[in-house]
C-alpha cells in the first residue's frame, strides 16, 4: 500500500468520519423500522466512496461506487442481521444499530481509501515508466 500524505489522510479522515457519523445518526433514528435505514445509509456510503475517489484523483461513477459497496456486502448483511435481531428494542436497539452503522461505514471507508491509495500509486508509477 502506498503511504498517504498527512494532507490526504486528513481529507480521508474528514470524509469517512462525516459519513460514519451520518450513518450512525440514521441508524439510531430508524432502528425500530427494520431495513428502513438501508435506503438512507447506502447513498451516504456511495457519496463517501465518490468523495474518496476525488481525493486520490480517481473518477468514480455512481455505478462503480455501487460495485465497490456491493463487494463489501458482508458488512451490509451483518448490519441487517443486527438490526432485525435487536434493532426493535427501544434505546438498546438504537444504540446498537447506530454503533453498527457507524463502525461498518468507517471500516468500508478506510478499506476503500487504502485501495484508492494503492491504485493512485500504481497509476503514478505506470505514468513514470
Amino acid at each position: 500500500m502506498a503511504h498517504m500524505t498527512p494532507t490526504v489522510k486528513a481529507k480521508c479522515h474528514t470524509i469517512i468520519h462525516s459519513a460514519s457519523t451520518s450513518a450512525g445518526v440514521v441508524g439510531a433514528g430508524l432502528a425500530q423500522v427494520p431495513l428502513s435505514d438501508n435506503a438512507v445509509i447506502t447513498p451516504i456510503q456511495l457519496a463517501m466512496i465518490i468523495a474518496l475517489g476525488n481525493v486520490f484523483g480517481i473518477d468514480i461513477s455512481e455505478s462503480s461506487a455501487k460495485a465497490s459497496l456491493a463487494s463489501l456486502s458482508a458488512a451490509t448483511i451483518g448490519r441487517t442481521i443486527s438490526q432485525v435481531l435487536i434493532g426493535w428494542l427501544p434505546i438498546a436497539g438504537n444504540i446498537i444499530n447506530a454503533s453498527t452503522a457507524t463502525t461498518l461505514t468507517e471500516g468500508i471507508g478506510w478499506m476503500i481509501a487504502k485501495d484508492f491509495s494503492r491504485r493512485a500509486a500504481e497509476n503514478a508509477a505506470a505514468h513514470m515508466a
